[in-house]
């Protein structure tokens, strides 16, 4: 018996006969071997039945009342499902017009009566093997056909002679010609002749090895270069499969890799990491040519005032703008060589912030680089016109020689970089060639920058106070907080020796923090030992100032110290306070809303513009040491001097003059009017606790200010 699994296992073969004893017989036999078994007894019922049964095959005798089988078979292949399924004829007809009748009715093949019913389960079955195989074949075909159809590649199928036998286009594919217009032309035919000389060579290559063969080739079209990479695979003996795809997009995506990997985004030129290459690669040639290379380091000199006051945007025109003319100025230096019949070969580029490092190689002689240099700063010299600003600006240049100075790509480049800072030291704008003497130099200035680092956490900084001395009551009334550190092996350090450093690091943002709350902790000492002290003064750094904290740390260290802002008398220098004047107005303002003195420090050796001083809310003025050291002798110094007091008088501006060391000069500026003076007469800079001492007895002494020279 069989199970219902099974029986649902079993092909389904639907028997239409109108005669009862043939479908009885076709049953039996078919049943026996393995098929489950439909019966329509016409035409009409058998369509019905197809419809409703959806058999593996259709056993279909061609005489039948009504619809004959001829037809039924015709309007079943016309059905859904009814094209694919195999139609056995069955027919006592053995004429070759009924033979061929059925096939063009759509008949799978046909049985002739009498039926050998021994055979007929066999004829079904590899009948419906054979339908089964041809479908399996025809799926297979058409997922083939629409993966081929879907695959972006160009196809050709060519003979080892270049010629082409098939293929297969792709849309997406630019040609010069139709895909179908190659068949039977030869490679020199349809490309250029270059590509086709080299595909001849790889279908040879990939015939004789079995590899498979991969090159690329470019073709410019409507004037468009596109990239392809080809691959050449044996196909048969003497024939060649070419698969062609374009790689345009992946071109364009390297590309656009490699530009952001070895070029600024900013200028487009050669950043850091291509200048290295380029630099080791010069360095080979003229070690083996026997000549030199120069690695100039060159440095816009106060680019970040430009950014300060104009905006990054303008800064970053100005980065591109200098980047184009020092380019057209090494063209014009390469005209000149050419004349001269010199090969010297340049690389611009930008290796960050402000700083351009232009590489010259095979150089013959060190006068060209000297003239290249000396252009690029005269060139640079020239306004640069950014939208409505007009902007000048200077550079300096640190220069070094290979192999004179090193032979290692790394060296050479820390070496110009310590030449360019060191024309900087020197007052910007000029040209320096590395010496051994500035590696010193920045080898102690590196191991000073990290002592510096220390000193704060280390409590190494310590301050001194220079006594203020008011004219009138000739006595102390203030002091000026000056910083020394006391190096734990080179002894007491003063702050000409470390203060730019630590500007130049920002090691000043933590260093003028402590400066600023020790000097008000002072204060805040002295007036509560009963000192008739008016203000201490701190100075405060230009990037200090600029910090957008810097009102939040000045009210912060006031109320921690309990200090009351009367106390408190910051000194600025002019440069700081007409960088972004509005702005540093603003932040004065609010300073003097907290009761915070203002003092201009070193007054006459900046801006000292009158238009800009009464915009500014100030309460004083202090006479830089330069002018005032010189008054008792130097009619001008002492014309200066008296304008200066006269003119802050005028103002409603008091006036401290400072560097007082003789008797002639305190006298004279007693004479002018001045306010305060403070220097080396009155008294040096001393400990907080000394200061106490000296305060104390110049309160007792009747004869005024002069008996505290000491």
């Amino acid at each position: 018996m069989i199970d219902s699994s099974q029986e649902k296992e079993r092909p389904v073969v639907l028997i239409v006969d109108d005669d009862e004893m043939m479908r009885m017989l076709e049953r039996n036999s078919l049943e026996q071997a393995g098929f489950t078994v439909e019966e329509a007894a016409d035409g009409e019922t058998g369509l019905i039945a197809f419809q409703n049964t959806h058999p593996d095959i259709i056993l279909l005798d061609v005489m039948m009342s009504g619809k004959d089988g001829f037809t039924v078979c015709q309007e079943i292949r016309g059905m859904h499902r009814g094209g694919t399924v195999p139609v056995l004829i069955v027919t006592g007809l053995d004429d070759l017009e009924s033979i061929n009748r059925a096939y063009e009715v759509g008949a799978t093949d046909f049985i002739l009566k009498p039926i050998n019913w021994t055979v007929l389960g066999h004829h079904v079955r590899y009948m419906l093997r054979a339908s089964q195989a041809f479908s399996e074949l025809k799926d297979s075909e058409a997922k083939n056909r629409a993966l081929l159809n879907a695959i972006p590649d160009l196809m050709f199928r060519l003979d080892k002679n270049g010629i082409f036998l098939e293929s297969k286009g792709s849309k997406q594919i630019p040609l010069l010609l139709p895909a179908q217009d190659f068949l039977g032309k030869r490679l020199d035919e349809v490309m250029p002749f270059d590509i086709a000389q080299k595909t001849k060579h790889f279908i040879s290559a990939a015939i004789e090895s079995g590899t498979v063969q991969l090159f690329e080739y470019q073709l410019t079209m409507d004037n468009t270069v596109h990239f392809y990479e080809a691959r050449i695979i044996q196909s048969r003996e003497d024939e060649v499969l070419a698969i062609i795809r374009d790689i345009s997009d992946r071109k364009s995506a390297e590309k656009k890799v490699i530009q952001l990997a070895y070029y600024d985004n900013l200028t487009g030129l050669p950043n850091r990491v291509l200048l290295r290459d380029r630099l080791e690669q010069a360095e080979l040639r003229a070690r083996r040519n026997n000549k030199k290379v120069a690695i100039m380091f060159l440095d816009l000199d106060r680019f970040k005032n430009i950014n300060d006051t104009l905006g990054h945007n303008i800064g970053d025109l100005l980065l591109q703008s200098v980047a184009d003319r020092i380019k057209k100025s090494l063209r014009k230096t390469d005209c000149v060589m050419r004349e001269k019949k010199e090969r010297m070969k340049t690389t611009v580029a930008r290796i960050g912030g402000d700083e351009f490092t232009i590489l010259l190689t095979d150089i013959s002689s060190i006068h060209h680089v000297i003239m290249i240099a000396n252009r690029l700063l005269n060139s640079l010299k020239r306004p640069f016109i950014l939208g409505t600003h007009e902007v000048y600006i200077t550079a300096s240049i640190g220069i070094a020689i290979y192999p004179t100075d090193s032979e290692d790509a790394d060296t050479l480049m820390k070496y110009a970089d310590i030449a360019m800072y060191h024309a900087k030291d020197l007052g910007r704008n000029n040209v320096q060639f590395y010496t051994e003497s500035m590696n010193t130099a920045a080898i102690e200035r590196f191991n000073m920058e990290n002592q510096l680092r220390k000193a704060l956490s280390n409590n190494e900084f310590i301050l001194h106070y220079q006594p203020q001395v008011n004219v009138q009551k000739g006595i102390i009334t203030g002091a000026e907080a000056l910083i020394r550190w006391e190096h734990p092996e080179t002894g007491l350090v003063y702050p000409d020796a470390f203060i730019p450093l630590a500007e130049e690091t920002s090691l000043i943002l933590p260093i003028g923090e402590w400066v600023l709350h020790a000097a008000c902790s002072q204060m805040r000492t002295w007036i509560t030992r009963g000192l008739p002290f008016e203000r201490i003064g701190i100075n405060i750094s230009n990037i200090q100032f600029r910090q957008n904290n810097f009102l939040e740390m000045i009210s912060h260290t006031l109320e921690k110290t309990g200090l009351n802002p009367h106390n408190l008398e910051l000194e600025l220098t002019e440069s700081c306070m007409m960088e972004q004047v509005e702005k540093s107005a603003s932040v004065l303002r609010e300073l003097r809303d907290m009761g915070v003195y203002i003092t201009i420090d070193d007054f006459g050796t900046g801006y000292s513009s009158l238009s800009y001083l009464k915009r500014l809310p100030l309460n004083c003025l202090k006479i830089d040491r330069s002018f005032t050291k010189d008054i008792a002798h130097d009619p001008d110094s002492k014309s200066i001097v008296k304008a200066i007091i006269a003119m802050a008088h005028n103002m409603d501006l008091k006036v401290i003059a400072e560097g007082i060391e003789t008797e002639q000069q305190c006298l004279l500026l007693q004479e002018y009017g001045c306010d305060v003076m403070q220097g080396y007469y009155f008294s040096k800079a001393l400990p907080g606790e000394e200061i106490i001492s000296l305060a104390l007895e110049s309160r007792d002494v009747h004869s005024g200010y002069f008996s505290l020279k000491g």
